[in-house]
């Protein structure tokens, strides 16, 4: 479903004309982070659960971890654009086409997936600098660095300081953006007289909503709150990885009339 939703999402947002708009821009791409961050995870670990090895190589291991947390990071980031978008929209929609330029929206997603790549190095080099000397066995489904973390015989202190502190940078000011701009979304849509109106810029903005709800949730449970629960961060870790990147292209397409009357066309 992940494959077939992303792929196909991507495949009409290139392929017909009048989806050549920022917000297109932006769910393009935001598909393209959905279908590889996933397929970091998700084909490792149905191997896993249907072998009786259940193994990963250190290599493996690294290269899972680094790319999981580069794209992960970017998708908070390109969230945070994608409430900009609309923000814009349909708070200033006639300056919309001159705020939201092409050069504006490259330099935003080539940003999205520079600070995810900067806080994929910071984060891996610093998970494998500690020292693993016995007990091998990672209770989770993926390389991630708290469950790297409960085996490692090494003081953790600052590396939980660094580790918190890069989580906080990277979730809390992409929450601040995402809610600020959806107060002066919900202030303007209020003021909007005709109900048909309001109601078409309430569902244009409530199926980004719905995802960064889920998505940031999660993600603050996992990475902000003490590690006290490593069962249910199995299951916040679940939302993020498998649940998020499957939900995203069906809510995109099936809430949206453009995509829609796009994939009848294709």
């Amino acid at each position: 479903m992940i494959l077939l939703g992303n792929v196909g999402m991507m495949t009409i947002i290139m392929t017909d004309p009048r989806l050549n708009t920022p917000m297109y821009f932006f769910l393009g791409n935001l598909s393209f982070v959905d279908l590889f961050y996933s397929s970091v995870i998700a084909p490792k670990a149905m191997i896993n659960f249907w072998s009786e090895s259940k193994s990963i190589s250190f290599a493996g291991c690294v290269t899972q971890l680094f790319l999981f947390a580069l794209f992960i990071v970017a998708e908070g980031f390109l969230l945070a654009a994608m409430a900009y978008d609309r923000f814009i929209a349909i708070c200033n929609p006639l300056l919309y086409s001159v705020q939201m330029s092409a050069r504006l929206c490259t330099q935003l997603v080539a940003g999205s997936y520079l600070c995810g790549c900067i806080s994929s190095v910071l984060q891996t080099s610093m998970t494998f600098t500690l020292s693993f000397c016995g007990s091998r066995a990672i209770d989770h489904f993926y390389c991630d660095t708290r469950p790297l973390q409960r085996i490692s015989y090494s003081d953790l202190f600052i590396s939980r300081i660094i580790s918190f502190s890069s989580s906080s940078i990277i979730i809390l000011p992409t929450m601040i953006v995402i809610i600020i701009s959806y107060l002066y979304i919900v202030s303007t849509v209020l003021k909007i007289r005709s109900s048909e109106g309001c109601k078409k810029a309430f569902s244009t903005c409530s199926s980004h909503l719905g995802v960064v709800s889920v998505l940031y949730g999660a993600v603050f449970f996992m990475y902000l709150t003490p590690d006290r629960f490593p069962e249910l961060s199995k299951v916040a870790s679940l939302c993020y990885t498998l649940v998020t990147p499957m939900l995203n292209p069906l809510i995109y397409s099936l809430r949206n009339k453009d995509v829609k009357e796009a994939l009848k066309n294709f």
